[in-house]
């Protein structure tokens, strides 16, 4: 139930968990599930409930210039990018970003979720993580001319078919994404096994978080508050930005969390509220560890820089950030080619049908994002190219300072052993115009290959810059800190030129848009790279669960280090990134903390 914040009075609750997000409403419909539990959940985001543009499909990208969806973060001028601030947005509002994202459900290779566990946290690993994803998942088959028309073989895949969140392949496919298709296999790259199931090096169709029933998005909010929304130990209130945690020594000396502090958004008002249990950060990466610095946890000389005592030194707060990235190759296609793409939706009065088309369950609104390709950096660089990466991952290794950062040497080594099997190139089929720097031209259609790295072993950090818990964060992504990450992305890139080279893909193209004929050396194209390289907002590690020696900020059981009750429950925990987007992989978190924190109070 929503709550207003001068409402909540002397109620006492069990669980305060600070972002109602992925996995915020996921643990808090999960807690809940105990008649007994009383569950808070404070989100400085509005409710956005029914609003149709959070649930229409192929509007990719809308929401995050709108201040109502999005939280308007960006970098610090990038020293990779030539001094350009990258543009960081986040879901804002109930349902965080899956609320906002482009709906593609992916899940990661099974060695790179054991890397977690090789990192030093028991149990973290792909066999013991896998029913925690099935319990989220509600998958719902293809039909036997999706099937025919595809290859997909959902029937072998383990995923979850009974979960709250509906996972389904949007209604329309174009045949061009066929094509598409046929020309990464026609390079050799063979069809995924098992693309949800631990495997995804390959060629594939991927669902998406898309209700078959509606032909709209199925979110966190869709799958786990509305449902649970009447239940009497439930409580939600909106428009409540956390200031802090509330903390308070207790007999064993470890920090106990006794509440949080929040701003209420329509009064001003500064509340506090405390938890008889534990407090629960589900934040996000960019801001959780915000909120840690806030409330005294950190390095020493970044909250004596902003003036906040400190009461536990962790120096791997906002340390560790990892990034994907990616950038859209487009190509013009032939007036002839069988591809009705996103393009057409810059004409208003086209946009206008496909609305009406869209109540119908038709047009281009029961499109999505679904062809996909995973490949190792070994599957796309030439043998000279791929020694020369080695050498300077090798050399990366080497180099590493073990005091600046104990955990880097070894994560750096785990990346250098993925770049023979691991997919950490990824190629996202997208109907329509993604890329830069130059425009499309208006009625033209288009189609894009999003070339996206997602094994970078750059890392960035964030760090609050002020007191003020309304000033945002300073956020440094760290992109092409490693020189070796933009050689692999210039090879990514390659690759894909050549697919769009080779049947039946070039046969619907007219010429390719971005980056344009005139790039073709090695150099070149890490210029364009440089100036056309966007964020696929999937910020990991900015409170990794590592052991405290190795800079961990979270232990296995998720509690932050010095304290008995304080959690963390998002991406900001994941040790090293893996090769998949992270929507799977957060639900899965909060599905396995849930039974933490349950197991705890037993």
């Amino acid at each position: 139930m929503l709550l207003p914040a001068n409402q909540l009075g002397n109620q006492k609750f069990d669980h305060v968990i600070v972002g109602g997000g992925t996995a915020g409403l996921t643990l808090a419909a999960r807690l809940t599930e105990d008649p007994s539990v009383r569950v808070l959940v404070l989100e400085a985001g509005q409710a956005n409930i029914d609003d149709p543009e959070l649930l229409r499909p192929a509007i990719y990208g809308s929401h995050f210039a709108n201040p109502v969806h999005a939280w308007p973060h960006k970098t610090v001028g990038q020293k990779g990018l030539n001094g350009r601030e990258a543009p960081w947005p986040r879901g804002k509002g109930l349902g965080g970003s899956s609320a906002i994202n482009f709906m593609c459900y992916t899940k990661p290779p099974a060695r790179d979720v054991d890397d977690f566990e090789r990192l030093g946290n028991p149990g973290w690993n792909w066999t013991k993580l896998q029913p925690y994803f099935e319990r989220v998942e509600g998958f719902v088959e293809p039909t036997d001319e999706y099937r025919a028309r595809t290859g997909v073989q959902p029937e072998h895949w383990n995923i979850g078919r009974h979960g709250p969140l509906m996972v389904s392949y949007p209604k329309t496919l174009a045949d061009g994404e066929l094509l598409i298709q046929q020309s990464f296999l026609n390079c050799g790259l063979p069809r995924s096994p098992k693309p949800l199931d631990g495997d995804p090096r390959g060629i594939t169709f991927l669902p998406n978080t898309y209700d078959p029933r509606t032909h709209k998005r199925s979110y966190s909010t869709t799958a786990f508050y509305l449902p649970n929304r009447h239940r009497p130990n439930l409580r939600v209130v909106v428009g409540a930005r956390a200031n802090r945690v509330l903390t308070e020594r207790g007999p064993d000396g470890q920090w106990v969390a006794a509440g949080v502090e929040f701003t209420d958004e329509a009064s001003g008002s500064v509340f506090a509220v405390n938890a008889k249990r534990e407090v629960i950060l589900c934040a996000g990466a960019l801001q959780s560890p915000q909120i840690l610095e806030l409330s005294g946890f950190g390095r020493p000389d970044i909250l004596a820089k902003i003036g906040v005592p400190l009461k536990e030194e962790l120096p791997g707060v906002g340390e560790n950030v990892q990034e994907h990235m990616y950038v859209g190759v487009s190509w013009e296609l032939k007036d002839d080619a069988p591809f009705d793409t996103l393009d057409l939706l810059r004409d208003p009065a086209v946009a206008a049908q496909h609305l009406e088309l869209h109540a119908r369950g038709e047009g281009l609104h029961t499109t999505g994002i679904v062809g996909f390709a995973w490949a190792a950096p070994a599957d796309v660089a030439g043998p000279s190219a791929l020694a020369s990466i080695k050498a300077q991952m090798q050399a990366a290794v080497d180099a590493v300072d073990a005091k600046a950062h104990p955990a880097l040497k070894t994560q750096i080594a785990l990346a250098l052993a993925r770049l023979e099997t691991s997919p950490g190139c990824e190629y996202i089929s997208v109907p329509g115009f993604l890329g830069g720097p130059n425009p499309p031209v208006p009625g033209k259609r288009y189609a894009t290959i999003c070339v996206a790295l997602n094994h970078c072993i750059s890392r960035g950090a964030i760090h609050c810059a002020s007191a003020d818990p309304l000033q945002p964060p300073a956020m440094d992504a760290g992109y092409y800190e490693q020189d070796v990450d933009l050689a692999v992305h210039v090879e990514a890139v390659k690759f894909a030129r050549r697919v769009a080279a080779t049947a039946p893909m070039r046969d619907m193209l007219q010429l390719e848009h971005s980056p344009g004929a005139d790039v073709q050396t090695d150099e070149q194209l890490r210029d364009w790279i440089k100036s056309a390289v966007c964020s696929t907002w999937h910020t990991a590690g900015s409170c990794s669960m590592l052991p405290k020696e190795m800079h961990g900020v979270v232990a296995p059981d998720l509690k932050v280090y010095g304290t008995g009750n304080l959690r963390v429950v998002d991406l900001s925990v994941v040790p090293l990134h893996f090769a998949s987007h992270p929507m799977s992989v957060v639900y899965a978190i909060a599905e396995k903390a849930a039974d933490l924190i349950k197991d705890s109070a037993a």
